[in-house]
This record gives structure tokens, sequence and C-alpha cells, in this order.
């Protein structure tokens, strides 16, 4: 017959022991890696669980001239290529009506105006300049804006210092060409931007251009862009009429719906 086994007996010594061994904690796990966020995501609100997609379409809006460039004339003054194998002013003051409503005023508001209809629609917008206290940019930098921003075209908003008998809007595209966005698809741009202004109800230029559509070839804000690019003179300030409209917010805000509209009938007709 086999010896009786022993009971094991646990001393106290021993307990610890097992008991220490027992909740010794495992080794960390390895950090996730990080994820790089995506410029153009598609960002959920905080209010919805339902996502918004990025905008398939981006425009680049040029408000003219800007708050801070009477004070900086050197700056401003200084000459930068032209596009055309020349030079010219880096910008100017702009005008003003007689009251003395600035230019650069009227279209700083104008932007932030075609923006909100713009983005409302799904648009995606860049502006040239961040303020209207400002100086600058220079004609070439804002023409060179739209490709740098992977934008699908620019539209650069202006209002006219004319005699005073004069009256009306024109948009100006770069003519002759210089590469193929400026031979068709600026011009048909021009058009749409003219047509949209006429439906608003705003009469065409009286002197210059013809029926509302200028070619010039000495803008280096358009002759810069390879994207479809178009300056609009929404009026001549020095016109007492008009003056009294881009005055007003109510006159602003027609000309933002109008712009918009002729921006996003450009944008309709594009494939993709």
């Amino acid at each position: 017959m086999s010896a009786p086994r022993r009971a094991l007996v646990l001393t106290p010594a021993l307990l610890l022991l097992v008991a220490c061994a027992s909740a010794r904690p495992e080794a960390p796990a390895p950090p996730a890696p990080s994820v790089a966020v995506p410029t153009r995501s598609v960002v959920a609100s905080p209010a919805s669980p339902t996502a918004t997609p990025a905008p398939t379409r981006t425009v680049v809006l040029d408000p003219g001239h800007n708050g801070g460039n009477g004070s900086a004339r050197a700056a401003i003054t200084r000459q930068v290529p032209d596009g055309r194998g020349g030079t010219k002013a880096c910008n100017t003051t702009g005008t003003s009506t007689d009251a003395g409503y600035p230019e650069h005023a009227f279209t700083w508001d104008l932007a932030g105006r075609v923006r909100a209809h713009l983005e409302a629609a799904g648009v995606g917008v860049v502006l040239t300049r961040t303020s209207d206290d400002g100086v600058g940019p220079c004609v070439d930098e804002r023409g060179k804006a739209g490709q740098q921003a992977g934008a699908d075209l620019l539209v650069s908003l202006h209002a006219d210092g004319a005699t005073a008998a004069g009256h009306g809007f024109h948009v100006a595209y770069s003519s002759p060409p210089l590469n193929a966005a400026q031979s068709g698809p600026a011009v048909a741009l021009a058009r749409d931007l003219r047509d949209a202004l006429h439906g608003g109800g705003f009469p065409t230029s009286t002197y210059v251009g013809r029926d509302g559509l200028s070619p010039r070839p000495d803008l280096g804000g358009l002759n810069f862009a390879t994207v479809p690019a178009a300056l609009v003179e929404c009026a001549n300030m020095r016109n007492a009429e008009e003056a009294a409209v881009v005055s007003s917010a109510e006159g602003r805000e027609r000309y933002a719906a109008a712009i918009a509209t002729g921006i996003r009938n450009f944008l309709g007709a594009l494939p993709g």
C-alpha cells in the first residue's frame, strides 16, 4: 500500500506570493497609430448625425483694392509683371462715390454677400484678402489665386469711376487669350455673369465695352489666371443714381444675388 499523500498546506507567506503573482498587471498595449485628418474630410454637424459632404466646387472671389492701400503708396506703386511681358503698379486705391463711399469697402461687403449665397448652395469660396484694412495683394498675386486654390474659377469684384454721365455694368475678360482657360471658358463665364446681372435688373454699360462685355489685354488680375476668370465692374460710382445703389445694403444684396447666380450657372455647365 502506498504512503498516504500529504495535504498541501498554504502558509501565510505562501498565500502572499500567490496573491502577488495573480495581481501582476499585463504588459501595456502598443499605442494606436495616429491618423492624419484630410483637409477636405466629411464633417458631421454636432447638432445632427448626418454628415455634410465637402464642397465639390470652389470659387475664388477677388474683392478689388484694399482699405490700407491709401496709406501705403510705396508698396502699391511698385512695379509688378502684368502677364504680357510688361509691368504695372502692384495695386491702386480704387475710386469712390462723390459722398466718399470707397470702392474697397463696396467690394469687401459685396464679396461677403456673394460668398454667403454660394456657400448656401454648397460651393466652397476662397477670398484673395481677409480684411478691409490691409495692403494689396498685388494684381499678379490676385491673378494666380484661382489656380493656387485649385478653384474652378475666379471672379474679381470692382466698381468704376468714370464721368458722371456714364452708367451701367460691364464684365471684363483677358483678350487676346494667353491660355486655354482664357480662350473660351473665361468668355463663357463673363457672359453668364453679364446675363445674370442684366436679368437682375442692372443695365449694361453705356460708356465702355459692348453689350456688357469688355475684352481687355491690360488687367494683370486676369492675364495670370489659368482658370476661367472675369472682372465685374458693377457700376459707375460717380453716377449719382448708381452711387445710391452701391451705397445701400439693399443694392449690394441685389448685385450679390445676381453675381452668385451667374457663377452658379457657369458651374452648372461644367462637366463632372
